[in-house]
């Protein structure tokens, strides 16, 4: 035969085969995935699924921030990954009008049709302009700290002392969700459906925020043409998204019918009526219909339920590991806030909540390592070259990951991975460090930064400060803890916890 005419052939093949295996053998030592034929990296992101912000960070620290994705050649999924805070300062400000939301945005978003999360141009600087005005209204501040506070008194209070006073266990995480969605609803809808109160009910729409932003990264994950037509048969997570759908119709469709308008008075606030009447006055022609009102609505209450109950849940697991953060804020409240211990418990009132700096910080700490939006991603209009150096096509996708950014050493030194509130806080000052949004983007960064920020932290203090001070949490021993698999950073086993009335009560 031919080939025994070229005996080096023999010597080629077992160094070619002896290569081979050295490859192998450093693909499985690197975490990043490999780009097979055909098939491109979908096999390492599809096995990776049920850790998939661990993965990217995984793949991000050892690519140096910035990882260039390869799809399946059928799937048009080809993007660049980056935490890399130059590139996340590029993209969402320095360079912000060449990246909008886009139709790729808006046909993964469809759900959430033409509110401010789907939303560019004209229509975007609309909903922007028009929330920012009326949540920095006077009244809007009243009636947010009067929901509140009447939520505590009235729901958390009471379901709390329910499950303390019989010795057992409750999910927090589930009632951070119903605290957050009734204040949301009454808040944006004028109506709470009480699904927190003690017998805990089942309410269609509270869940199916849970459904949804779980189906939303599977469409992150898989190209159109594989969760498009799951889509058209209702089948997989797409049937999730479905029912979520019709749950969100059925519950906000019929409040926005029924409302009436409240007569506007010094102690009165308004939300459905105060955004018509900016509709008005700006001539938007779609503004009083029912389908515009619906996706406005629908997207401020998504904003106002899941980061903030998230970010609740996050703070309170990380305080319940670090005994120190917690005595620290129960001294906090009780030398600047004269707190008195002659009452069943105490609740804390917006102007008292400010002077808590420590548990500021410790929330900030949170929100670092536990961003509720875990990513985002965007599409160049025209093709551009980031800060990292790699060139962005145009329309190719970019995958901003936020959850990624705050396990970053480079970002954050090498105790980025401790929860650390001194972190916060300035040695001159005493007060709160400010860290540049593109570096600490749990609220979003450049012109899209959250509107409800400030509202956001609100809560969160007044509520970590009258759960911290009147009780002592201790997670349910063995309880799992991990990131959902979702675009919001939600617990995936919840968080189970069993709850004691502090001695000074």
């Amino acid at each position: 035969m031919a080939i025994f005419e070229y005996p080096e052939v023999f010597l080629i093949l077992p160094c070619i085969i002896f290569l081979c295996f050295l490859r192998i053998r450093s693909w499985n030592k690197s975490l990043l995935p490999i780009d097979w034929p055909l098939v491109g990296m979908l096999p390492g992101i599809l096995r990776n699924a049920h850790r998939i912000h661990d993965f990217a960070t995984d793949v991000l620290c050892e690519s140096g921030g910035t990882f260039e994705f390869k799809g399946p050649w059928f799937g048009d999924m080809d993007m660049v990954a980056t935490c890399d805070p130059a590139n996340i300062h590029h993209i969402l400000s320095k360079n912000f009008a060449n990246y909008p939301k886009g139709p790729e945005f808006r046909k993964i978003f469809d759900i959430l049709g033409d509110g401010i999360f789907n939303a560019d141009s004209e229509l975007w600087e609309f909903h922007r302009r028009t929330t920012l005005s009326i949540m920095s209204n006077a009244k809007f501040h009243t009636f947010l700290e009067r929901v509140v506070w009447h939520k505590v008194e009235n729901g958390f209070i009471p379901v709390l002392d329910y499950f303390v006073e019989r010795g057992i266990e409750v999910d927090l995480q589930d009632i951070f969700q119903r605290f957050t969605f009734d204040s949301i609803c009454k808040l944006i809808l004028n109506y709470d459906p009480g699904s927190l109160s003690i017998d805990l009910p089942y309410i269609p729409c509270e869940k199916a925020f849970n459904d949804a932003v779980e189906a939303l990264l599977h469409r992150h994950s898989l190209p159109e043409s594989i969760w498009k037509p799951q889509k058209w048969l209702g089948i997989g997570k797409e049937k999730k998204l479905i029912k979520a759908w019709e749950a969100f119709d059925q519950f906000v469709y019929p409040c926005i019918s029924q409302h009436k308008v409240i007569e506007e008075q010094d102690d009165n606030f308004d939300f459905i009526t105060a955004f018509r009447k900016a509709c008005k006055e700006t001539n938007v022609a779609s503004g009083d219909s029912i389908e515009f009102l619906r996706d406005t609505f629908l997207n401020l209450m998504l904003a106002g339920r899941d980061t903030t109950s998230t970010s609740l849940t996050w703070l309170f697991w990380l305080i319940s590991t670090n005994s120190s953060a917690e005595t620290k804020i129960i001294d906090e409240i009780e030398t600047k806030l004269h707190a008195k211990k002659d009452k069943k418990w105490r609740l804390f009132d917006i102007e008292e909540s400010r002077k808590l700096v420590y548990l500021h910080g410790a929330i900030c700490e949170s929100l670092r390592l536990f961003p509720p939006v875990a990513i985002e991603h965007k599409a160049p209009v025209q093709a551009d070259i980031i800060p990292s150096g790699h060139c962005i096509h145009q329309n190719k996708k970019v995958l901003l990951s936020f959850y990624s950014m705050g396990r970053m050493e480079k970002i954050w030194g090498k105790d980025c991975s401790e929860f650390k509130p001194e972190r916060w806080i300035s040695d001159e000052s005493g007060g709160i460090k400010h860290e540049p949004s593109f570096k600490f983007p749990a609220f979003n960064a450049g012109p899209r930064t959250c509107l409800g920020k400030d509202m956001s932290f609100i809560q969160m203090k007044m509520v970590a400060a009258t759960i911290i001070y009147n009780y002592h949490i201790q997670v349910v021993e063995n309880h799992p803890v991990s990131p959902s698999d979702s675009i919001i950073i939600q617990m995936k086993h919840g968080l189970n916890v069993r709850l004691l009335k502090r001695r000074n009560i």
